[in-house]
């Protein structure tokens, strides 16, 4: 069976862009609803609606991966569905190493979508001694001072950081030394790594505050137009809604 430490995607050397890249996923997830429920072509409308996209994007995404559809009959669900696995690299087996098995480490053991999605746990890392053959998702975990071996022997390219901030830089070198060249990031920091490294950071803290900042301003919004009754405001442009509890933009880090 064929590792991630062998074969790379197709989609930097033919050119589509990070932002259609970023798009694939959705419209794979949404084909992949489509082909269990047996739905065998779909229209571009009715793909982009369900991927929450509009349609003209859509079929420009589509064009990089040399798809078209057909007039009046749309697209081919199950072809799209091998394409976009093929060209996301997901049509191989890509052993994956989580490191940091707490709450939040234990929670991404147990997400039971990987396999279906061409990714395999290959083995789960803590530095708590105490954790060390403890099972986790029917997955032993083995400690930190093994995480170099665990790696060669696997064929792992990708490492998921579930650690305290602390020591999310310490074992983000290790991966990288070891041979790991992309990871997914948990940790509530910003790892540097070296060119050739690629990071994908979740944030749900992040994520939270941004909502909080919609949920203000929306109520800031609201809040004057009861008071006025002068008709709508517009969007963005209350005070309450754009200044901080000291008269400044809220230090609120972008999506």
């Amino acid at each position: 069976m064929a590792t991630g430490r062998t074969h790379r995607p197709a989609t930097r050397s033919r050119g589509i862009p990070e932002a259609t890249v970023a798009r694939l996923p959705l419209y794979l997830r949404a084909l992949t609803a489509l082909s269990e429920r047996s739905v065998p072509t779909v229209s571009s409308e009715e793909l982009a609606a369900a991927a929450g996209v509009n349609s003209a994007k859509l079929r420009k995404d589509f064009s990089y991966l040399g798809s078209y559809g057909t007039r009046g009959v749309g697209y081919d669900v199950e072809y799209l569905v091998y394409q976009i696995s093929r060209e996301l690299g997901l049509t191989q087996d890509w052993p994956v190493v989580i490191v940091g098995i707490g709450n939040l480490g234990a929670a991404l053991a147990n997400y039971g979508g990987f396999a279906s999605r061409g990714f395999r746990v290959a083995a789960l890392i803590d530095a708590d001694p105490a954790m060390a053959g403890k099972p986790v998702a029917g997955i032993p975990v083995q400690h930190s001072d093994d995480l170099e071996k665990i790696i060669e022997d696997n064929g792992v390219s990708i490492g998921v950081i579930a650690t305290p901030a602390g020591a999310a830089q310490p074992v983000c070198d290790r991966l990288v030394a070891a041979g790991v060249t992309s990871i997914l990031n948990f940790a509530p920091t910003v790892l540097s790594v070296p060119d050739g490294v690629d990071v994908r950071k979740v944030d749900l803290s992040i994520e939270l505050q941004i909502l909080a900042f919609h949920e203000q301003r929306k109520a800031g919004e609201e809040a004057a137009a009861a008071s006025d009754g002068a008709g709508p405001v517009v969007a963005g442009r209350s005070d309450s809604a754009d200044k901080g509890p000291d008269g400044d933009v809220p230090a609120v880090m972008p999506a």
